[in-house]
């Protein structure tokens, strides 16, 4: 990626976990014609990314301003039964990394995909159904973990580069990553679930912001935008198409309501692996590369009311807009085929 004011793009699960040498991200060229996407996940270098990251003055931290998000208390790690087919990357030495390729799959595979998309797109469902005042998010993961493993997949985040839950949850200024933890929503909030599901070899992410009892016309405006900005960027995918057009399509909608687009995060291929070739940035940008058939990937913009800088929590995972703005977010896994995307996590 050669976007100078972005040196630090990040996968929108991997965070501050991308890294290469000393660098959380790096894309480079591996010659004439042909570029490689290089990444490892490390816990190592959260201090460096806290360094890129972390714009915020001492007033700004959230034990000294009561409006902002804070932690609460997070529970122990839940359990996944044996017998259910875990992914590489857990309980390995091993620190996993992207694919150097897309994920482009036969029809074996493409039925896989259509399974544990739907799967994941049930799980957000019933997650949303669960959203009201009073409930933690930790009650939700507990929910989410239960309905995964109960139809036989692995919740993908679970263990991912340590993170300690199945599932993410962002409560308003929180952009990604969000920990499920012991605070209770609260009447107004809009929170960002992200599922990924494990299931027969093969992953399904997605994602939606839901609102928590009655929330301003602002924050749903901000909802109802960022989901159009999914819709449109999806409209445009076929095989053959310019990637750098879902940034064009998304950056070009956000503008008209003057909402800022996050580009620290961003899509990525997914299938086998959680984590592949495309890089899909959302904002307008020259990358180089073209969509092809029976491939899969993620878009998953994210909307600001106001900063689009995020901030790293000491968690080394939850990112939070700098000026406690509000953030939302909306993602689906597509299949790209001869009649154009096919959007895999949806009921």
């Amino acid at each position: 990626m050669a976007n100078p004011s972005s040196p630090h793009l990040l996968s929108s699960f991997l965070g501050n976990r991308l890294a290469l040498s000393a660098r959380p991200l790096l894309l480079r060229s591996a010659g004439p014609g042909s570029r490689r996407v290089a990444y490892q996940a490390t816990r190592t270098l959260c201090n460096l990314v806290d360094i890129l990251f972390n714009r915020r003055s001492r007033d700004d931290a959230p034990e000294n301003n009561p409006r902002r998000l804070r932690p609460g208390k997070v529970s122990p790690r839940l359990s996944v039964p044996n017998h259910i087919q875990r992914p590489p990357y857990v309980n390995s030495r091993q620190r996993p990394g992207v694919n150097n390729g897309p994920e482009i799959h036969d029809e074996r595979g493409i039925e896989c995909m259509r399974a544990s998309g739907k799967l994941a797109a049930q799980v957000l469902k019933f997650a949303g159904t669960l959203v009201k005042p009073g409930i933690t998010t930790d009650e939700i993961d507990k929910a989410v973990h239960q309905m995964i493993i109960d139809n036989g997949a692995y919740p993908s985040p679970l263990g991912y580069c340590g993170y300690p839950k199945s599932v993410c949850t962002s409560v308003n200024e929180c952009i990604c990553h969000g920990i499920p933890d012991s605070r209770p929503l609260e009447d107004g909030d809009i929170i960002n679930i992200d599922v990924t599901v494990y299931l027969s070899g093969y992953h399904g992410d997605t994602s939606a912001t839901f609102l928590c009892g009655d929330v301003d016309d602002e924050a749903k405006k901000l909802v109802q935008v960022t989901r159009e900005c999914l819709e449109k960027a999806i409209s445009i995918c076929a095989p053959g198409v310019e990637i750098k057009r879902i940034g064009r399509t998304i950056q070009d909608h956000a503008d008209k309501f003057k909402f800022g687009v996050v580009q620290q995060f961003v899509g990525h291929g997914v299938g086998k692996v959680f984590h592949a070739e495309p890089v899909v940035l959302h904002f307008r940008n020259n990358e180089w590369g073209r969509m092809v058939l029976n491939q899969t990937f993620t878009i998953e913009p994210m909307l600001t009311i106001g900063s689009i800088n995020p901030v790293m929590w000491s968690d080394d995972w939850t990112a939070v807009t700098e000026d406690g703005s509000l953030s939302a977010q909306f993602e689906h896994t597509i299949l790209i085929t001869e009649d154009g995307p096919e959007i895999l996590t949806q009921c």
